[in-house]
């Protein structure tokens, strides 16, 4: 992605800490909780990589058409998942931004230069859209939690704390809105 080089590492570590979280979570003793954290730790880890400023490193002309190929069979498998039920339409987003950037990043000049140009305008709006939303409704969703005091309370670990999970989500939905806003 494009833009000061600040920037990018701060998407890069706000990425790399949430893909970190979500590989603990992916130790919770819930079924459903484990496979949600395993989709978002190849997000947050994708979105690190993907975040690193041009400047400090340029991918080779393979990586993109591989992101896109990575992120695209999350996606059949997020499709897949649509039929256990809706709450996995988030995720299927999710992964086809990341399918649509890497193309984006693949076709514009220079392979992953990532400068002006990439994208067309209506999908990235529309993306924009969708993920400021997400932001602005998981924010209102995680005040109530917040508020409550409770400290996580009972014998769960770290992997199966439903605020954190949550913040986890919103900060993937925050750096996408960035990433996006950067294409």
């Amino acid at each position: 992605m494009h833009g000061p080089a600040s920037h990018g590492w701060l998407l890069v570590a706000l990425c790399a800490a949430t893909g970190a979280y979500c590989l603990l979570r992916m130790r919770s003793r819930v079924e459903e909780q484990r496979r949600a954290a395993g989709g978002e730790a190849l997000m947050g880890f994708g979105m690190a990589v993907m975040a690193v400023p041009a400047a400090v490193f340029t991918p080779p002309s393979w990586a993109w058409p591989a992101y896109a190929a990575v992120f695209g069979a999350a996606a059949l498998h997020a499709l897949w998942s649509t039929r256990a039920g809706a709450h996995h339409l988030h995720h299927l987003v999710g992964v086809s931004a990341m399918v649509y950037m890497a193309v984006a990043m693949a076709a514009s000049p220079g392979h992953g230069s990532g400068h002006s140009g990439s994208g067309v305008p209506l999908v990235t709006g529309a993306l924009l859209l969708y993920f400021m939303g997400y932001v602005l409704l998981s924010g209102v969703r995680l005040v109530p939690v917040a508020a409550g005091g409770g400290g996580g309370g009972g014998g769960g670990g770290w992997g199966d704390r439903p605020e954190l999970a949550r913040a986890c989500r919103l900060s993937m939905g925050i750096a996408m809105v960035a990433m996006l806003l950067t294409l």
